[in-house]
């Protein structure tokens, strides 16, 4: 899984292990997710993994022989505007497109399912074809990261779709976390940081309730293909996992199929679906 080092996918790795799950912690930082994976124990093992460089995604998928669940947990939130390695907005390629083609390269070789974990900030997003990257447009940190997490759903559903037309055994989720405290909200180099660290104190519930939904959507048997999973109390905020309503936009059939058009032409991952 993606983004083990901390928060929601720490606690989801160590919940996975714990059930004698082998987990293998996909991490940019080496250093901390080798850390976690020591606290675990031997079911733990860490690979170098940095969604912001496709060229850092394929090195990974070839070292892997076999998933049986794939989570894309990683993300970064309203960062100031850069690029990554292959000249995407930071937010939009890391959350979205690094995803997009890690689970490409991985679906071959994916026996069970794949989940993919969105936010409630998707209502704010709305997936731009024509400026993705926001190279035409006057760059704002918040729609970026919704786009992101609008772009995280809509794949995951699209996903489903093309896995149920091709006959294959394989299933995709998505999850949120509703409003847990976690250190997603400390990286966003604004004023923003201090005061999501108040709001993470009074409104914010633990990583290990947030993590539930992403557990059940890769665990559950009663879990659906195609379904949006998150927290069932206070709006999506708060509790135990149970299906997730989502934005109109988010179940735009022709948006998908035009995102996933764009995606494999950015990455150049097109996907193989047996």
């Amino acid at each position: 899984m993606t983004g083990a080092n901390s928060g929601l996918g720490e606690v989801t790795a160590r919940e996975l292990a714990k059930a004698g799950a082998a987990v293998v912690l996909a991490c940019r930082n080496t250093d901390k997710a080798a850390a976690v994976a020591e606290s675990i124990g031997p079911n733990a093992t860490v690979a170098q993994l940095d969604l912001a460089d496709l060229a850092s995604v394929r090195s990974f998928a070839e070292s892997v022989d076999r998933v049986d669940v794939l989570v894309n947990n990683a993300g970064l939130m309203a960062v100031p505007q850069r690029k990554t390695a292959d000249g995407f907005e930071m937010q939009f390629g890391t959350n979205h497109l690094g995803h997009f083609a890690l689970t490409g390269l991985l679906l071959p070789k994916v026996t069970d399912r794949v989940v993919t974990v969105s936010s409630g900030a998707h209502r704010a997003g709305n997936i731009s074809i024509d400026d993705p990257n926001w190279e035409k447009r006057k760059y704002e940190r918040w729609s970026a990261y919704g786009q992101s997490k609008l772009a995280n759903l809509m794949f995951a559903r699209e996903l489903q779709r093309r896995l149920s037309r091709a006959g294959s055994k394989v299933t995709s989720y998505s999850a949120h976390p509703g409003y847990a405290a976690t250190n997603l909200q400390s990286h966003t180099e604004s004023i923003f940081d201090p005061l999501m660290a108040v709001g993470n104190k009074i409104f914010g519930q633990s990583a290990e309730m947030g993590a539930l939904s992403q557990l059940f959507a890769a665990t559950s048997p009663d879990a659906e293909g195609g379904e949006f999973y998150g927290p069932k109390n206070f709006f999506g905020t708060r509790g135990y996992p149970a299906k997730s309503a989502s934005s109109g936009r988010s179940k735009d059939t022709a948006m998908a199929a035009q995102l996933w058009e764009l995606s494999e032409r950015l990455t150049g991952v097109t996907y193989q679906l047996t």
